[in-house]
């Protein structure tokens, strides 16, 4: 007679391979006087009140604990499941060993304690299984891997790393040296440097005074000025500011021999103030004085205003006329061209007016227009930013 259709319907396909019931083991159908009903040969299954069905013996084997009596009706002791804790597939929900409730219990002939035996079982065959897997993919990977694996790092011969391996030092990633906090820059290295300008810039037309106090250094004719720089300029109004006052009190400048000291102020009043503006601001100011700076973008003294103007886009770009000569000379072209800028406009200030030299390979007067030129009638004269140069 063929059996009836088992509660929880045809079983599931696991692997590829439907589960079967077994001879002798506790797959069997078990009567309500606790009695085997499966046929064929192996051990009968005790069931009964206080009995729970325990895994076939061909898996007890394989643990050392064994069984915990001999004789029929010994309840055996299940495997211990190292891994209980997270695979723990408990079906009784309502407590007892064959409780019917939410906990997923079969219904009618196969009876809650022979299913829970069963997924003990399987917990158990599922986890060796699931080990098996990891350590042979562990074992692969320290081998070396398959095909298409990503590259292992490899020891290079004589012990040292392999150059391409990404935790090698290599010039894709910097050295310690590297990282370390850069030294800020010095005045020299600021003053070496070209900063972008736009030379058709005509920034706001408002001016701020940079802050602070430099003492004349000198016992000569003292000169106090301010240091105004236009708004919108993107450029470092302390170093112009510093630049000024190291470069009037410069021995070679027009403080030589003591004659005349300078002195910085940002409050009170000024003797004259030295203003760095934008090329569109200078030539406003310098048209107040009667002067046009726009045609070749220069600097002036407004000598009907306070103010002494230097063009920013020659103060951060310099001009064609300080060039190589000028850098085999002075090791770099911007930093002598800005000392000459303030003292020829200064001179201005001063009472001095323009002036040439008068013989080729002269050095060019402070005084000479040298952002315009260096030649002149037939005459060529070498860059010189200082009124006193053999001081």
């Amino acid at each position: 007679m063929p059996r009836p259709t088992p509660p929880h319907g045809v079983p599931h396909v696991r692997g590829g391979h439907p589960e079967q019931r077994e001879p002798g083991g506790a797959w069997g159908d078990t009567d309500t006087r606790g009695g085997a009903t499966g046929t064929g040969p192996g051990p009968r299954v005790v069931t009964g009140p206080g009995v729970v069905p325990g895994p076939r013996q061909d898996y007890v084997a394989a643990f050392p604990e064994g069984r915990e009596g001999r004789g029929p009706g010994v309840r055996p002791r299940a495997p211990r499941d190292p891994y209980a804790s997270v695979t723990q597939w408990d079906t009784e929900a309502d407590g007892g060993d064959y409780g019917n409730g939410d906990g997923d219990l079969a219904d009618g002939a196969d009876g809650g304690g022979r299913k829970r035996g069963r997924n003990r079982t399987m917990t158990v065959v599922v986890a060796a299984a699931v080990t098996t897997v990891v350590a042979v993919v562990v074992a692969g990977q320290l081998v070396g891997g398959g095909k298409g694996s990503e590259p292992q790092s490899r020891a290079a011969a004589g012990g040292a790393r392999d150059t391409e391996d990404p935790a090698s030092r290599s010039d894709r990633r910097p050295t310690p040296a590297e990282v370390q906090k850069k030294a800020p820059e010095t005045y020299d290295d600021k003053m070496k440097k070209t900063y972008p300008l736009d030379a058709k810039l005509k920034a706001s037309g408002d001016f701020d005074a940079i802050a602070g106090f430099d003492k004349a250094p000198g016992k000569g004719q003292k000169f106090r000025y301010r240091v105004d720089v236009e708004k919108g300029l993107g450029l470092d109004g302390k170093l112009f500011a510093e630049a000024v006052q190291k470069t009037l009190n410069d021995d070679r400048s027009w403080a030589h021999a003591g004659a005349r000291t300078f002195e910085r102020i940002s409050s009170g009043r000024p003797d004259f103030v030295i203003t760095l503006a934008s090329p569109g601001t200078t030539g406003v100011w310098c048209a107040k004085s009667g002067l046009d700076t726009t045609q070749d973008n220069v600097s002036c003294d407004s000598a009907a205003t306070d103010r002494v103007m230097i063009n920013a886009y020659r103060w951060a770009q310099g001009a064609p006329t300080y060039g190589d000569e000028v850098k085999k000379k002075f090791g770099n072209v911007i930093h002598p061209y800005r000392q000459m800028l303030i003292n020829h406009e200064v001179g201005h200030r001063l009472g001095f007016n323009h002036t040439d030299c008068t013989k080729s390979g002269q050095l060019a007067p402070v005084m000479q227009q040298q952002t315009k030129f260096l030649e002149h009638d037939g005459i060529k004269c070498k860059a010189n930013p200082w009124a006193f140069p053999k001081s």
